[in-house]
């Protein structure tokens, strides 16, 4: 995730204070000080950054702190607290959406909602983004209006919603030109747009890759235009992610959602709350399990439990489990949202990252592939001849295979004798 180093960096900035009985002042400071260097390093707007450590040393340094049970965790408490108040606090959702990609995403978003939303192509200056617009728009199932190249991108807009009224669509996206650099005909345009539909609300989507540029465009855009909040992609990139905790703070307005990979499910509704967590390394279970709602088949999960139940997990299921991990980002991406694997925990990024070996994930998964179906399903089967021939067929050391093989057969026994893997409702709590 974007914000990797900041949390390692917090985590150790806050190693010292855990430990401590008595909390001084200049701990405080110190501390303080180190934090303000590792978000200014994140790419947070300086402003942002110096109110931001002023008002938790403001807190931390009060007399209840002072005298806490446990001080240190105190002021952890309130740095999680003043972070949540940085990025909004509540979690504001979109009434209408405006927003190629990320606009088909939105789409996806309100049609799950039970609207019949229509996508509009107002990029006039790129054919190609049209097209991309109604390739996305098709795989999430919704409607695309265009009118090429050849008019006014106020003029599409107003005999979309024509079109829209005659169709049942009650959820319009205006998926207007994006532009690299500001200029005033790009601005002058969306006024015109503005000018000529009733617009219900006006979402900015930046690229969390620019850091600070993408708070200085939501500003201008503002000025200018008026928005009414932002959608901020990308989050999941190589980048430090300090337009997250700097927009609300510049600019007054919320982040609705967040980007956190290339597929068109990959869009988060933003929590505040949640994101904090995330930062210092304290977990998001409750995104962790609407990923899991969203990716588990309750039909093949309760027909999974039953086998469990019984001991009869086999290689077939394992690949199924893997393919419903992959839906929901994969193995890090669930390791990073369970708590104690930050602040309050043994192990950090770092160790996270070494303890996740795709590769070797990877690797297991050849072995399987490699078995006939019928040893997948009755791994008893595997004899020396056989595991032999699999380790050929996936490229690995006999060794790698009996270490699966010896692996599985002790994750059968623990699951013949753990009844109750499955949460509410039959789904599947994680077998892998």
């Amino acid at each position: 995730m974007a914000f990797d180093s900041l949390t390692e960096k917090l985590t150790n900035v806050f190693k010292s204070l855990r430990g401590k009985g008595v909390l001084k002042e200049e701990d405080v400071h110190s501390a303080m000080k180190e934090v303000k260097m590792a978000l200014l390093e994140a790419d947070v707007n300086f402003k942002v950054v110096k109110q931001f450590v002023k008002d938790v040393e403001e807190r931390a340094i009060g007399r209840d702190v002072m005298n806490g049970l446990n001080p240190g965790q105190m002021v952890i408490k309130i740095v999680n607290e003043e972070m949540v108040k940085l990025m909004g606090s509540e979690t504001t959702e979109i009434k209408i959406e405006h927003g190629r990609t990320t606009a088909a995403k939105l789409a996806g978003k309100m049609k799950s909602k039970g609207k019949k939303p229509l996508l509009v192509g107002l990029d006039v200056y790129r054919p190609a983004a049209i097209e991309q617009l109604k390739i996305n728009g098709q795989k999430m199932g919704v409607d695309v209006f265009e009118e090429g190249t050849d008019h006014k991108p106020a003029e599409i807009a107003e005999h979309a919603i024509e079109y829209a009224a005659k169709n049942g669509h009650n959820v319009i996206y205006l998926d207007t030109a994006g532009r690299l650099q500001i200029d005033d005909s790009m601005m002058q345009e969306l006024v015109d747009i503005k000018s000529t539909v009733t617009v219900n609300q006006t979402v900015l989507v930046v690229d969390a890759m620019t850091g600070q540029e993408a708070v200085n465009v939501a500003s201008k855009f503002d000025e200018v235009v008026g928005i009414d909040g932002v959608v901020l992609t990308k989050l999941d990139g190589d980048t430090r992610g300090g337009a997250a905790l700097s927009i609300r703070a510049v600019t007054g307005k919320p982040i609705f959602y967040v980007g956190m990979g290339e597929k068109l499910s990959d869009l988060e509704q933003f929590y505040p709350d949640r994101m904090a967590s995330r930062i210092l390394g304290m977990g998001d279970v409750l995104t962790l399990i609407e990923k899991a709602e969203d990716a588990i088949d309750e039909e093949a999960a309760a027909k999974l439990d039953k086998k469990m139940k019984k001991g009869e997990f086999d290689f077939e299921d394992y690949l199924e489990s893997m393919k419903q991990m992959r839906k929901m980002g994969g193995l890090s991406s669930i390791l990073s949202m369970l708590p104690g694997l930050g602040l309050g925990g043994q192990i950090n990024t770092a160790q996270l990252e070494n303890a996740v070996d795709e590769k070797k994930l990877a690797r297991v998964e050849a072995i399987i592939f490699s078995m006939t179906v019928k040893e997948r399903r009755n791994p008893k089967l595997l004899n020396p001849s056989r595991k032999n021939r699999i380790a050929r067929g996936a490229g690995v050391d006999i060794a790698e295979v009996n270490r699966l093989v010896k692996q599985f057969e002790q994750m059968q026994k623990m699951m013949k004798q753990m009844p109750n893997m499955m949460g509410k409702k039959g789904r599947m709590k994680f077998p892998f």
